[in-house]
């Protein structure tokens, strides 16, 4: 079988907020993965019009998570959806062999949804499908939490936009979808393909040749940790990319947002408890 290259769409979902995050998703994007995989490329923002190298600008307009997202799929022609997102920037290369075999497979079997990020929260069950030594497992559903996720996945576009309820941001679209599908209780399956974070393999794997990983840089916002490694890379390359790595030092360092604006202050809960007793004496 010869796949399509128009049948899979590989969907960065971004927010205009992390535009600071474009330029390193980009850098380090182009430089692990392989354009030769057979699919269509999309960076999708809100309202900012950008360029990306390799991949099509589209828009969702403004909204709550799961509304941009559905006006985003429904913009997407392809039937498979392979999701990122902004703050997931490879460390390493990617096979192409794995991603061209797992799209023919994955159509062939009208499978709805592969995970391709190793977690200790998914269990799993072997099945006998391999892609260069990579296990295509199925998830234990009862035994597994997160079945909805927002990781590195292989999605069905039909079944990802039917888990795509309105008015729900990330948070809750994780919680509740997960609630969802272990109540349908479909077919879900995993590859231990992108260590994420670094995490290790959890299936039962037969020597896998390729294996790839992304670390998340961002958490609730503003640069974590694993965004040192990528500044290192981008210290010892051009004056461009010297002078990014001075702005995402400088906001790791001062723990700006993305946007450039001071992290907000959690205030005390008891604090927030007096206040409004406080209030409350004066009403």
């Amino acid at each position: 079988m010869t796949i399509d290259k128009n049948k899979v769409a590989l969907l960065v979902h971004s927010c205009d907020r992390y535009e600071f995050l474009y330029k390193g998703f980009e850098f380090f994007f182009s430089r692990h993965w392989n354009f030769d995989i057979p699919c269509n490329y999309y960076f999708a923002t809100e309202e900012k019009r950008v360029t990306i190298d390799g991949f099509q600008n589209i828009q969702s307009g403004k909204g709550q998570w799961t509304d941009r997202l559905s006006i985003l799929l429904k913009k997407i022609p392809e039937n498979y959806i392979l999701y990122f997102q902004e703050d997931m920037w490879l460390n390493k290369d990617v096979n192409t062999n794995f991603f061209t075999q797992l799209f023919e497979l994955t159509i062939r079997e009208n499978w709805q949804q592969v995970k391709l990020h190793s977690s200790e929260v998914y269990k799993t069950i072997p099945t006998s499908f391999f892609i260069e030594g990579f296990n295509i497992a199925q998830l234990d559903n009862a035994a597994s939490d997160y079945l909805m996720s927002h990781q590195v996945t292989l999605w069905n576009k039909n079944f990802l936009m039917e888990q795509i309820k309105k008015s729900e941001h990330p948070w809750r679209n994780e919680r509740r979808g997960t609630k969802r599908l272990k109540k349908l209780n479909v077919g879900i399956f995993h590859a231990d393909y992108f260590a994420e974070n670094g995490k290790p393999e959890i299936n039962t794997n037969n020597h896998p040749i390729g294996r790839s990983e992304y670390q998340t840089i961002s958490v609730n916002g503003t640069l974590n940790d694993n965004v040192l490694p990528f500044i290192t890379v981008l210290e010892n390359g051009n004056s461009n990319e010297k002078q990014y790595a001075e702005k995402l030092c400088f906001h790791y360092e001062h723990q700006l947002t993305h946007d450039g604006l001071p992290k907000p202050r959690k205030e005390d809960f008891f604090k927030k408890l007096k206040k409004w007793v406080f209030n409350r004496g004066k009403m």
